[in-house]
Parts: structure tokens; C-alpha cells; sequence
């Protein structure tokens, strides 16, 4: 029987990353045939929205298929029907990235996007608006698989998942799709030669690398790597190499993020060299992504520029497009992707989400069991665990205490005055989105809390401005 064409709805469809999105699909449209596509966003992405929108549609009508790219701010009216929802959207935008860079830098402490105190506040500003998707999604498309690769993905896809009970949930990351493609080559083998099985969480995940006899051939890449080798690195991580001999002591592969945390020093300085000098990873990306949307009002452009593989989230939309393929068509897959435990790390409670090896079908992700981890890894999961738990607590109540709590399990967090200085002040740069909080930002007003880092004082002031406007 011909199976129907399908609605795909991708919330936040103004981003630079759409272009490659609309390319994923083009590329597999004879095994995923697609009715239409709604491209979703805010008020304050419309310009964005109609550029990328206008070069979407003219990569559709470069290819050789009749589909249409809806755009609108409705929501609602986008959702209706859709089988299958991307979600890649920023709250705050870019903006509200650069604030939780610079106000931990202003301390001495890493501002990182999805990492410290950086990657908690993104999950404070994500997590009640995924929850508000979800509750139009049970209304008006009860049938649709969410796809999400909005960050901090591992946090995020839990409250879709555990608190928001919408179980038609997939989590994905670049990270582990870098990895399997440009690894195989240091140790001389090509990506299909090579089984790899990934487990951890999001961003903080480990794997092991198997050739096409099973033989385990993970130590020949981690004397690739103390030799000077590596590859697979995102482009928003600096290359700082790990200790040769934690590495062949754990014997197994550690993900790129995990440099936050086993050189912490090293990558503090390189972020505080930024932060004084060109600026941060968020000042970076905005200029990246100026040029991107300069390119993209090209009416002569039709397809993804080279420069958007600048941009660090590269292969992020290809996934979603291969995740979106393999559940249709029950493809019965491995890929990477943040999906319930059920048992694949005996180490982390059941339910709880973690980034494992699963294959993928129609029934969504099965993932594939890890066992134990050795001792150390076993203490940072869980402690990395529990710390993600405080957060989306916290997302969820306006839990101040419950806050408190997940800065002081956070490894990147100095614990004292200083990280409660940063909290509060990350709560007065982000009062827009953080509704749950409001008594506190209340009270923090009323005590004349002042932002120490000038240029997020200008952000601030140019945002004001513009509402006033």
C-alpha cells in the first residue's frame, strides 16, 4: 500500500540551519515524500523567517518535486494535521546566547552555550516553551513525532518526555554524526568499515569504536588522538588535547564538550582570551549568521552555501532529516539520539533520557544496552544527571533553592557569592523569559542588582530601546 505524503512543521524555521534542513529532505524525497513544509517563527525572527523562507522554496523549485513552504508567526495554524515537528529554536535569540557567555565570564567562570551556567539558563528559557508546544501538539497533531535538536537537547528532551508526557519525543546532536564521519580516517579505515557504540548524556557522552568483524579497535584511535590526531572536534570547541593517559585508562572515547571538564583550566583561558579580545562563541556566530542571511537574499541562490558549515552545528538538520526517514519508514537504524533509558545504562535510573546507540523505526528508538560505566564516568553521569534534574525542576517551578541547587553540582560553577552573582544577574538579563521567576527578578530589582559586563548593559539597554520603539 502507497503510503500517504507527509506535513512537517519546523518551529523556528527562520534559522540559519533551515537551508540544510530543506537540502536533507530534497535529497531523500523519493523514500520521504512530503506534502508541504510550515516554516513556524516569532515576530521578532518575520525578517529572518522570509528570507530564509524565499530560499527554501527556491531549493524546492531547483529540485525536480512540487512542494510548497508555508510561512507563518501562527503556530497553531501550522501544527494542524503535521506528522512530524522539528524543533530548532532559540528563545531570546542570539542575544540571549551572548548574555550567558559574557555574565559568567565576567567572573572568571566559563560562559559557554550549553555548558555551566550558560547551558542551565538556556534550559530555564527552552523548557516552558517546549511545554506550551507540546499542549497545542495534543490538540491539534496527537498523532505527530516531535523531533528535537533545540539545546540543551538531553535537558529539553526530558521535559518533552518525562514531565510534558509526550513520548513521540527523539533528541539529536551533531556531536556523535561528526564523530562517525571523520574518525574512521585516522585509524585507516573508511565510516562504513566502522561500528561505533555511543552512551552518555547529551554533550557529555562517550563511545567505543568496533571494525566490520566486531574486532574493538577503540585503542588505536585513542593512540591516534595522543599522537596529535583529531578530528570530529565542533567548530565552537577549542582543541584542547585530553591527557594521554586518562584517556587510556577509561578506554573510550570522550566527546568533544568533555574538554569543559577534564581541562577546565585550559578551556577557561581560551574562553576568557575570547571574552577580552574577538569576542565570544555568540558574538562570532552573529556575525557568521549576518553573512549567511546577506547570502541568503541572493534570489539566484538555491541551495546550502559552504559558509553555513562555519556555523558549528553543522550535520544537526541532516540528522533530523534521517531520523524523520528511518521512523516512516521503519528502517530500523542505528543513530545517536536522546531517548528514554529503559535499562541501556544500568548506571541511570530508567526513565530518565540519555544519548545511546538506538535503532530507529516506526515505534520511534530502541536503544541498545551499555551496561555499567567504569567508576569515574559512573560518578560524573549521575552527578551530571542530577544536576539536569535540578535544573528542569527549576524550569518548571521558579524553584530558586531548587536552582541553587543545580549551580552547586555543576562542575563548571565555582560554588560561593560569585555563582549566586551570576545566577542573579543572568535572572535580570533574561526577565523576559523567565515568567516563572518573576518574585525573585522583582526583588532583585527592588535591591538595584547591577549587571557587572558593560556590553551585555548595551545589549540590554538596545532591547529596551526597541520595545519602546
Amino acid at each position: 500500500m502507497e503510503k500517504r505524503k507527509v506535513k512537517i512543521v519546523t518551529i523556528g524555521g527562520g534559522s540559519s540551519y533551515t537551508p540544510e534542513l530543506m537540502e536533507g529532505f530534497i535529497k531523500r524525497y523519493d523514500q520521504l515524500p512530503i506534502r508541504e513544509i510550515w516554516l513556524v517563527d516569532i515576530p521578532q525572527g518575520k525578517e529572518k523567517l522570509e528570507i530564509v523562507g524565499k530560499m527554501a522554496q527556491r531549493m524546492w523549485d531547483a529540485s525536480p518535486y512540487d512542494v510548497k513552504v508555508h510561512l507563518t508567526l501562527n503556530r497553531q495554524e501550522a501544527l494542524k494535521d503535521a506528522d512530524f515537528v522539528t524543533t530548532q529554536f532559540r528563545v531570546g535569540l542570539l542575544n540571549a546566547r551572548i548574555k550567558d557567555e559574557r555574565i559568567p565570564f565576567s567572573y572568571g567562570m566559563l560562559g559557554q552555550e550549553t555548558n555551566g551556567a550558560g547551558g542551565i539558563f538556556k534550559a530555564l528559557r527552552t523548557i516552558p516553551v517546549i511545554g506550551e508546544i507540546v499542549e497545542d501538539m495534543k490538540i491539534l497533531c496527537p498523532d505527530a513525532w516531535m523531533i528535537n535538536f533545540t539545546n540543551p537537547s538531553g535537558m529539553v528532551t526530558q521535559a518533552v518526555i518525562k514531565n510534558f508526557g509526550w513520548k513521540k519525543c527523539i533528541g539529536l546532536c551533531n556531536v556523535p554524526v561528526m564523530a562517525m564521519l571523520d574518525e574512521p580516517k585516522e585509524i585507516g579505515y573508511q565510516s562504513n568499515e566502522i561500528n561505533y557504540q555511543f552512551a552518555g548524556l547529551n554533550h557529555f557522552h562517550y563511545h567505543r569504536i568496533f571494525d566490520e568483524n566486531g574486532n574493538e579497535v577503540t585503542k588505536a584511535l585513542i593512540d591516534a588522538i595522543n599522537s596529535g590526531r583529531q578530528s570530529g572536534l565542533p567548530k565552537n570547541i577549542a582543541n584542547v588535547p585530553f591527557f594521554c593517559e586518562q584517556l587510556e585508562t577509561m578506554g573510550m572515547i570522550p566527546c568533544g564538550y568533555h574538554r569543559y571538564y577534564l581541562r577546565s583550566q585550559e578551556m577557561l583561558e581560551h574562553g576568557m582570551e575570547e571574552y577580552d579580545g574577538i569576542g565570544t562563541r555568540g558574538e562570532q556566530v552573529k556575525a557568521t549568521e549576518k553573512e549567511l542571511f546577506e547570502l541568503y537574499k541572493n534570489p539566484d541562490l538555491d541551495h546550502k552555501p559552504e559558509q553555513l558549515t562555519k556555523r558549528g552545528g553543522t550535520y544537526y538538520s541532516d540528522a533530523a532529516c534521517e531520523c524523520i526517514n528511518a521512523i516512516y519508514n521503519n528502517k530500523q537504524i542505528p543513530m545517536v539520539v536522546s531517548t528514554q533509558n529503559n535499562g541501556a545504562l544500568s548506571d541511570l535510573d530508567d526513565q530518565c533520557i540519555v544519548e545511546v546507540t538506538s535503532y530507529i523505526g516506526a515505534t520511534g528508538a530502541l536503544p541498545i544496552a551499555w551496561g555499567k560505566m567504569p567508576n569515574a564516568q559512573r560518578g560524573w553521569l549521575q552527578m551530571m544527571k542530577a544536576m539536569e534534574e535540578c535544573v528542569i525542576e527549576a524550569a518548571l517551578t521558579g524553584d530558586y533553592g531548587q536552582l541553587l541547587e543545580a549551580f552547586a553540582l555543576n562542575p563548571l560553577i565555582p560554588s560561593g557569592k560569585n555563582a549566586r552573582q551570576v545566577l542573579d544577574e543572568l535572572l535580570l538579563a533574561h526577565q523576559d523569559y523567565l515568567p516563572k521567576f518573576k518574585n525573585k527578578i522583582d526583588t532583585l530589582k527592588q535591591e538595584k542588582l547591577v549587571i557587572k559586563d558593560l556590553k551585555v548593559q548595551e545589549i540590554i539597554a538596545q532591547e529596551l530601546n526597541h520595545e519602546d520603539q
